[in-house]
């Protein structure tokens, strides 16, 4: 039955995509058969996330970008994840709300998901996730992240471009620095500039992207922090890219084909100065990484009894036992279960 299902969501039947996802999304085991058997057909699509403060209008901007390019032609998947309650787990999963009159496009596929509390505003299973749509044919894949303001900059290890949307009258305009959330940018939309005050936050932000390139030669993704106004400016490839800002109304489609523009050559630069592959390999390491923990975890979880574990936290929160110890006796007890006959 599985096999079926990835192979008919190989060949873009919508029904087996979705299914797919869902179980990607709540079966460890079913996801880890899935994605073993997907895996050598991904890598082609383009994964751009979107994110900024709530308000700033990216739901809106994403409706967009996907319309704009549905007229190019091309095949669109969207993610996005909406936040959980810290409390129930549930999520309004408003984004399908928003993006209703995109429902009738066979060619964009819309998931959202709960982040269930994952920081940096990224469900755990959203990698996941994005292979499913990849493997399916989708050749851009959006992630709209929740918004929820620092921590957003894990969208930047899930993505290859990334959108950073700001808007007039968020507040302090300094408090974008603080975020560290320019640093991520590999683009910078200034969305509602029908707003008052639109130039003047288009003016504070490229301040803040010229004080980024003197504070230092590299930032993020190793390349450097430059204004460049409103049109897209490429450096040589071997080089940097510069992070272009971009002007926007999209609510009434304003902007939108010079943003998608600037994604389509930001992907160019990537391929071209090889490091596309560079940040595949950032990606990957990340996720080797986390299952790695994950596998340990739930090694732990298997040969450590709960009680046992209970009381060495105890012991820490008590001060009878530093962290470091506890990790260490953890380890021990963890390897010796396994050692037992």
């Amino acid at each position: 039955m599985l096999s079926q299902l990835i192979e008919k969501a190989k060949n873009g039947r919508r029904r087996a995509i979705a299914q797919l996802i869902t179980l990607v999304e709540n079966d460890q085991e079913a996801a880890r058969t899935i994605v073993a058997a997907l895996y050598s057909e991904t890598g082609t699509a383009h994964i751009v996330g979107i994110t900024g403060p709530p308000g700033s209008g990216k739901s809106t901007l994403v409706n967009e970008i996907a319309k704009e390019y549905r007229k190019r032609e091309q095949l669109v998947g969207i993610v996005a994840v909406d936040p959980s309650s810290p409390f129930t787990g549930g999520a309004l999963l408003g984004d399908r709300v928003r993006m209703r009159d995109l429902s009738g496009d066979r060619g964009i596929f819309i998931r959202s998901m709960a982040s269930r509390g994952s920081l940096g505003g990224l469900a755990r299973s959203t990698g996941n996730v994005v292979k499913v749509l990849d493997a399916a044919g989708f050749q851009v894949i959006l992630i709209e992240t929740v918004g929820a303001g620092q921590a957003e900059v894990e969208i930047a290890n899930a993505a290859l471009t990334t959108l950073v949307i700001e808007a007039p009258g968020m507040g302090d305009d300094i408090q974008t620095i603080k975020a560290g959330i320019l640093e991520i940018a590999d683009l910078l939309v200034v969305n509602k500039m029908d707003r008052p005050g639109s130039d003047r936050t288009v003016k504070a932000l490229q301040t803040m992207l010229h004080m980024g390139t003197v504070r230092r030669d590299e930032s993020h993704h190793g390349r450097a922090m430059t204004a460049t106004g409103p049109n897209l400016a490429v450096s040589d490839l071997k080089s940097t890219w510069h992070v272009p800002l971009l002007e926007t109304v999209a609510i009434e489609g304003l902007g939108v084909s010079p943003v998608v523009d600037a994604i389509q050559e930001h992907r160019n630069h990537l391929i071209k100065s090889g490091d596309w592959l560079e940040r595949e390999k950032m990606r990957s390491r990340r996720e080797v990484g986390q299952l790695l923990q994950d596998r340990f975890m739930s090694k732990l979880q298997l040969t450590v009894p709960l009680d046992e574990r209970e009381t060495i936290i105890e012991a820490v929160a008590r001060r009878q036992l530093d962290p470091y110890s506890a990790v260490e006796r953890l380890f021990e007890q963890a390897h010796a279960s396994e050692e037992a006959p």
